[in-house]
């Protein structure tokens, strides 16, 4: 495998092609990794919503955004065969997700081969990944240390609508200075994301709260339109009051009847208390792991995971 340095890079390596039906001799096929274009990142959101991961309608610009040079597509014969993203966050950060081999070629090494060459982007940070926790024990002989477990919580509002005027409190996000709100953001993330945050908080079919106490940002959260219902995230507040008071701020602007998702972290009991306190069933979990000292981050203040596939 060899790294070019011309951007957008480009990894090369031979891969043998799968024997055919009766036994044949194996035959070698260029499997060439190279960046995504902007309309390739469209692919692996759709992809991973192929393998039932529901993503939302309009992450694919807020992900691109991100880091345009961070998402990978392997091509066998010229078609996309594999996806990775490996995006970097500031100086020392990185993330892992969207790690997909299309299911007509699995079994045939292109994996590893996109794996090896996003480590190879991320080399000298620290790398995070949301992995199901059947692969957890894999992740771990690469490197990967559990941080701690998330759990996919899903609710549906009532019969009748609940919406109403905002409490005094919570604000639309987008009248706040968007200084404050990446400030907010920073430590919640341990790195910062501007470039994601300001798209995040203003994609069609998504509603941005804050809570203001004091004159000050107490907490914000983001609501958006996926495949299937909508997800919470993330959800960052000052406690548990805060983040109720978004919670159902959120929700409640939902229609009678629909579906919503929250990723609460295990690492703050609060979180994993508000899920309860809505009867909220936890469809699966995942553990969010790091290969190198996991980042200090203030657990007690995040009630819902931005993203399982950007962190």
């Amino acid at each position: 495998m060899i790294l070019q340095t011309r951007a957008p890079f480009s990894w090369r390596a031979e891969v043998a092609a799968t024997r055919n039906a009766k036994g044949g001799r194996m035959s070698a096929q260029d499997f060439v990794i190279r960046t995504m274009t902007r309309a390739e990142v469209d692919l692996a959101v759709d992809w991973a919503a192929r393998e039932g991961w529901n993503p939302g309608l309009h992450d694919a610009g807020c992900f691109h955004a991100a880091d345009p040079e961070g998402f990978l597509v392997g091509l066998l014969d010229g078609k996309p065969a594999a996806t990775l993203s490996a995006v970097r966050y500031g100086a020392g950060l990185g993330f892992l997700g969207f790690f997909i081999v299309a299911p007509e070629h699995r079994g045939k090494s292109l994996g590893i081969q996109i794996w090896n060459a996003g480590l190879e982007r991320l080399a000298g940070r620290v790398i995070g990944l949301d992995s199901v926790l059947a692969q957890e024990a894999t992740y771990q002989k690469t490197g990967f240390a559990l941080a701690w477990r998330n759990a996919r919580c899903m609710g549906k509002t009532g019969p009748v609508g609940s919406a109403g005027p905002l409490p005094p409190e919570v604000v639309d996000l987008a009248s706040l200075p968007f200084e404050l709100v990446e400030a907010y953001d920073r430590p919640l993330f341990a790195c910062g994301r501007k470039a994601f945050l300001r798209c995040w908080v203003a994609m069609p079919q998504s509603r941005a709260l804050g809570v203001v106490r004091g004159g000050r940002l107490a907490g914000y959260g983001v609501i958006r339109r996926c495949g299937v219902g909508h997800k919470i995230g993330p959800l960052f507040a000052d406690g548990p009051h805060e983040a109720e008071e978004l919670f159902q701020a959120l929700v409640a602007g939902l229609d009678p009847g629909e579906t919503f998702f929250l990723d609460t972290p295990a690492a703050n009991p609060e979180a994993v208390a508000l899920a309860g306190r809505h009867k909220l069933e936890t469809v699966f979990e995942t553990a969010r792991m790091y290969k190198g000292p996991a980042p200090a981050m203030p657990m007690g203040r995040v009630f819902g995971i931005t993203s399982f596939e950007l962190g």
